[in-house]
């Protein structure tokens, strides 16, 4: 049955007339066209589709559309400043590598912005169970650790948005580490996640 979900997306007051049973995955590619959100498993064990609702990273693929009635939604698109520079954590992701093919990337950044909101400064173990859902068949897994380290250590999230916008210190830029300060040990698996 159709009826009226208001809700922000990315910071914008949106509204539609549709089944609030459909899930927010599909909504948010089909009728609002921010196809950043993908399309992974449909079972919500990958964190592909992850987007943020209310500060909480939440599989979209597995969402109703109801339950962001009132409510801030934020996706991928939703992160770059309205200037076009990345958001910290995309240019960390860019810096470290931390992709391949780029399918799991926005869910990877998505759920590490929601635990860099929550949890500002989190240890490198915080770091690997909070990731532990996220799936990388690329096994991208050490360099997606290393450039959330790197968020995490140049600065507070505070709100998630205002510091984490915050072009740092005087390049501009979130920090960068070269490949000889990233953090030693094996990261990942075929199957296992950020671990």
């Amino acid at each position: 049955m159709k009826r009226s979900i208001r809700f922000r997306l990315n910071g914008r007051p949106t509204t539609l007339e549709t089944d609030g049973d459909r899930t927010l995955l599909w909504v948010l590619r089909s009728d609002l066209e921010a196809t950043g959100t993908k399309y992974g498993c449909g079972v919500g064990l990958c964190g592909s589709c992850t987007v943020v609702v209310d500060g909480e990273a939440v599989r979209s693929c597995q969402t109703p559309l109801s339950a962001v009635d009132g409510k801030e939604v934020v996706t991928i698109e939703g992160l770059a400043a309205d200037d076009g520079r990345l958001h910290p954590l995309q240019q960390a992701f860019l810096d470290h590598g931390g992709y391949q093919c780029g399918y799991c990337t926005p869910g990877m950044i998505m759920n590490a912005y929601a635990l860099l909101r929550s949890q500002p400064h989190p240890t490198r173990q915080q770091i690997l169970d909070a990731m532990d859902g996220n799936l990388c068949r690329c096994s991208a897994y050490q360099r997606i650790v290393t450039a959330i380290e790197g968020v995490a250590a140049w600065g507070d999230a505070g709100d998630g948005r205002r510091s984490l916008r915050d072009p740092g210190p005087e390049s501009g830029q979130a920090p960068s580490q070269t490949s000889g300060e990233a953090s030693a040990g094996v990261v990942g698996g075929s199957t296992g996640g950020a671990r």
